[in-house]
């Protein structure tokens, strides 16, 4: 049976889409801005109030690994302005992109983004995928439409994962803490123990 490119890659990205609703209904508030090493990058509040992300205009070495409010906000950042650029809208500055601030309204956030998204992938055609991409590669650079919508559909697929990721590694956390618990101080201490570990590491 043969298959048109749009709906292989509307295939692919509904298939992407289900794996981060697996995580999605299952992140707590907690999880957000939760460090799981020392050198992180988050979002903190700035000057107004407004969630900012940490950055850098070159890539540092080492890398920071990033938590998952900075990773929902990266998420937020890139798709915006993919959809600005597929919609014919202005494109938004970076700047211009703020996380919201918790965990309830992020997800909300990157749910109605994916309902823009399917806006965009409802009234592609095959025709249409040949056209040149307005994003995230220069026009005249040989890309096309299609290898856009496919760049989407991994680059989300890439921060699923990194969100999937450090939702599990924060999960695993709590049965360790309460082991160390047990042995160290009885289980009498465990529940003191686990309530003062810091959720996040504030800035």
């Amino acid at each position: 049976m043969s298959e048109s490119r749009c709906a292989l890659l509307r295939w692919q990205f509904d298939l992407t889409w289900s794996l981060f609703e697996y995580h999605l209904e299952r992140l707590e508030e907690d999880d957000f801005r939760w460090e799981p090493v020392p050198h992180c990058w988050t979002v903190r509040r700035g000057a107004g109030g407004r969630w900012e992300p940490d950055w850098a205009e070159s890539e540092p070495d080492p890398v920071p690994v990033p938590t998952i409010a900075w990773v929902s906000w990266h998420v937020g950042w890139w798709w915006s302005v993919t959809t600005d650029h597929a919609q014919g809208r202005t494109p938004r500055d970076r700047t211009d992109v703020t996380w919201p601030g918790d965990g309830e309204r992020t997800v909300a956030w990157l749910r109605g983004l994916r309902e823009e998204w399917l806006t965009v992938l409802d009234r592609l055609t095959d025709a249409d995928l040949d056209a040149p991409a307005p994003f995230p590669w220069p026009r005249d650079g040989g890309h096309t439409v299609a290898r856009m919508v496919a760049w989407v559909n991994a680059e989300l697929m890439k921060n699923v994962t990194e969100i999937g990721q450090l939702r599990l590694l924060r999960a695993a956390q709590a049965p360790q803490i309460r082991h160390e618990a047990e042995v160290v101080a009885g289980p009498d201490a465990v529940h003191r123990l686990v309530e003062d570990q810091p959720a996040v590491r504030q800035p």
